[in-house]
């Protein structure tokens, strides 16, 4: 499926049971990275606009890019009219927007749907000279309780893509690379997520390589999440644990 499309189906569940990000990284961002209420943003791939809230929350004056249009409408309607928000059409290949425009550039659990040579050229031309761009993922935990690691190997069984499309296929030596020599900046906060067994369904449902009713794998993925929940809830819920890391520098 087109990149682009992969999650037409999936706004809902992408609204509900995606996570936010901490505050402390929003706290990081504006204190150490330099945002500020007078930044220009631009926040490609943004999806139904979760990360330009935090954004916008904040005083900055944000434009999202978003080819889907079915999140893009989310996104829209999220922002409740916030007049510092604007929402278009576009890929982080061709933005279609004017050069040396903006002060930063996010993405937020996106860049690796990204062709990072294109992206690089666009984001040079519409940054503002020393503008900086940022990449952060919510990196699920894969070790440390038998429920991550029950969950990681449901996906690799049943899922549609996993190995295909999971964001770890983003190398270091790639990240390194998308940046100025030596410029690549780091940081990482946690974050968790508490889940009742419907919860933990949406959640998974969320995912684009997650099969879809009518999908041979759909209902022996939905079994074998039960089972999952039910081996390690303790109080009727289970922990969803992130690590949330921040790439950013000049390209």
């Amino acid at each position: 499926m087109n990149s682009k499309e992969r999650f037409s189906s999936r706004v809902d569940t992408y609204k509900k049971y995606r996570p936010s990000y901490p505050q402390e990284a929003i706290d990081y961002l504006f204190e150490v990275v330099g945002l500020s209420a007078k930044s220009k943003v631009l926040d490609v791939g943004a999806g139904t606009g979760i990360f330009s809230r935090l954004l916008l929350e904040r005083g900055a004056h944000v434009t999202a890019v978003e080819p889907n249009e079915a999140m893009r409408e989310a996104a829209l309607l999220a922002s409740n009219g916030n007049p510092n928000f604007l929402a278009i059409p576009g890929s982080a290949e061709e933005t279609g927007l004017p050069a040396q425009s903006y002060d930063y550039i996010v993405c937020a659990q996106a860049f690796h749907w990204f062709d990072q040579a294109a992206a690089k050229v666009e984001f040079k031309r519409i940054l503002k000279p020393g503008g900086k761009v940022i990449l952060i993922w919510n990196t699920r935990l894969t070790s440390g309780t038998p429920f991550l690691e029950g969950y990681e190997q449901m996906l690799h069984s049943l899922g549609t893509d996993y190995g295909k499309v999971n964001h770890r296929n983003v190398s270091r030596e790639m990240l390194v690379s998308f940046y100025k020599p030596e410029g690549l900046m780091e940081e990482r906060f946690s974050i968790r997520q508490v889940f009742d067994f419907e919860g933990l369904s949406g959640r998974l449902l969320s995912s684009s390589y997650s099969p879809q009713v009518g999908h041979p794998n759909y209902e022996p993925m939905m079994t074998a999440l039960r089972e999952l929940f039910d081996r390690n809830e303790q109080m009727g819920t289970v922990d969803f644990d992130y690590e949330t890391e921040i790439y950013w520098g000049e390209v």
